[in-house]
């Protein structure tokens, strides 16, 4: 029974952040992604 009740992990925020940041970049670079191809490629529409 004492064993359910053991110490939980402390959170890692720097890792949380990390990931909400590499997301936003992620999510950034999804909505761009028209743009940046014509601009890497110089594919004219």
């Amino acid at each position: 029974m004492e064993h359910r009740f053991k110490k939980r992990k402390k959170p890692n925020y720097k890792r949380g952040i990390v990931l909400v940041i590499l997301l936003l970049v992620i999510i950034y670079l999804w909505m761009n992604l028209e743009s940046l191809v014509n601009a890497f490629f110089g594919v004219k529409p």
